[in-house]
């Protein structure tokens, strides 16, 4: 720092003038470095001088309350900083990306770290693309000897509002949705999905080999659907167009997905993949549709049709998975959708922290989907509010779950189930009634006064009274 401006500082009365040497030189102790560090890191943020000073007259009356023009400063700085933060975690994870990474060159990688290494180039994907389900799986795909570059798909489409309409405003309604939960900023995710759509839809029209990897669970027949209907909305050609979906593997009986399998484990699979056939893409657009559309009663017959003996064709992981879509609706009996329920289960029974509660309520998945950081999610919103379901030992409300919140704090968390909770499963109060809902399921906006339930005993949705 410039001696000038330790001068100013104490010119503007920042700083105390500080004592000196026989020889006339000043001394500054620990505080006044302290303080100096404060505010370079406060201005690092954007806060002005002004504003610094105005905050410390505010902190020097003791309990004088702030200006509501200093407040609102205040707010929108935080606001400021959150979007930093948001954005920072974002580099980081396409950072730690790249460290993962097998590619050979980063010329040949997918992740959006690459992307900027390439200066905004789409990768040279050769004759080759495999997408797969996200970084797991295709960080070991790119350690594999099959070559090409690799796509994740990565977009968590059972949470969050997947509405019909156009392919641009679906893109734009779940980089919305995705920001507000933290995962960054909604302009930088908005580019990331156009580009990923992109990459499938300019392979194809190219000539070049896609292969579709994909698992039997909910999490990746949705990401199934939507990669084939995207490829039916534009008509691109499907020659090259291969498919690879599995839900077992020889010699693992509790399989549950690529990203457990080994690079060579991976490459055994490669002789398992089939032609996408046109009218494979063409009911996975069909399916797609039905599964955005405000009513979930298409999907609900759908399921039903194909229980009855209907085929789901080269898809046959579909039924059960979207099945398990519509068992996210609020249930009948007590308003719990299915993961909530399995959460509250999972407390009651003895697991006393966040990630005991996941494990314990993944375990009772028939196929595991779900990733902490969404159970963490609902554990937030079914332990906030007067009549909470759930709540932390000292009885007080779950705080914000990650990455909205801290995660180390986050998982250390004692839960317990209250006794609005233990009503709510045992059937004698409802969910919805109690804390409200304002949620999606597929292209289902669920608000009160507008509740699609799920029965589970007939397997069959129920409208709005």
């Amino acid at each position: 720092m410039n001696v000038e401006t330790l001068r100013y500082y104490e010119r503007r009365g920042l700083l105390p003038e500080p004592p000196r040497t026989p020889r006339g030189h000043r001394r500054y102790d620990e505080d006044t470095v302290r303080f100096v560090r404060a505010i370079k890191e406060a201005q690092g943020l954007g806060f002005t001088l002004a504003e610094i000073e105005e905050y410390l007259r505010v902190a020097g009356r003791g309990r004088a309350t702030a200006s509501i023009a200093l407040r609102v400063r205040m707010a929108a700085k935080i606001d400021e900083i959150d979007a930093r933060l948001a954005g920072l975690h974002r580099v980081r994870d396409d950072l730690a990306r790249v460290v993962g990474c097998a590619c050979d060159s980063l010329d040949h990688c997918a992740c959006g770290a690459a992307y900027l290494a390439r200066r905004g180039r789409d990768p040279v994907t050769g004759s080759l693309l495999h997408v797969t389900n996200g970084d797991s799986a295709g960080n070991t795909l790119r350690q594999t000897t099959l070559g090409g570059a690799v796509l994740p798909w990565q977009d968590v489409l059972h949470e969050g509002p997947v509405p019909a309409g156009t392919r641009a405003a679906l893109r734009a309604a779940r980089a919305a949705f995705l920001s507000s939960c933290g995962w960054g900023s909604r302009r930088s995710l908005g580019a990331e999905l156009e580009r990923r759509d992109r990459q499938v839809v300019d392979a194809l029209r190219a000539g070049r080999q896609v292969v579709l990897w994909f698992e039997h669970d909910l999490y990746d027949q949705l990401q199934l659907l939507d990669v084939l209907a995207l490829v039916d909305e534009v008509g691109a050609p499907l020659e090259r167009l291969e498919l690879l979906v599995v839900g077992a593997f020889p010699g693992r009986p509790n399989f549950h997905g690529l990203g457990e399998l080994t690079a060579s484990e991976l490459e055994s699979l490669w002789a398992e993949r089939r032609p996408a056939a046109a009218e494979t893409v063409a009911l996975a657009g069909e399916l797609w549709r039905a599964v955005r559309a405000p009513n979930p009663a298409l999907v609900a017959s759908w399921v039903a049709a194909s229980a009855d003996g209907g085929s789901a064709g080269a898809l046959p992981f579909l039924p059960a998975a979207l099945r398990r879509l519509l068992e996210e609706l609020p249930s009948v009996r007590s308003g719990l959708s299915a993961t909530e329920r399995r959460a509250l289960e999972a407390l009651a029974a003895g697991a006393a922290t966040p990630i005991a509660a996941f494990l314990a309520a993944q375990a009772t998945e028939p196929a595991p989907f779900l990733g902490d950081a969404w159970f963490f999610r609902t554990l937030t919103t079914l332990g906030t509010g007067k009549a909470r379901l759930l709540e932390t030992s000292e009885r007080e409300q779950v705080p914000p779950a990650p990455p909205g919140g801290d995660p180390h704090a986050f998982g250390r968390l004692r839960l317990r189930v209250t006794r609005e909770g233990e009503r709510v499963l045992a059937g004698e109060a409802d969910r919805v009634e109690l804390l409200g809902i304002d949620r999606w399921v597929g292209g289902t906006h669920l608000l009160p006064g507008a509740v699609w339930r799920w029965d589970a005993e007939r397997s069959e949705v129920v409208a709005p009274k």
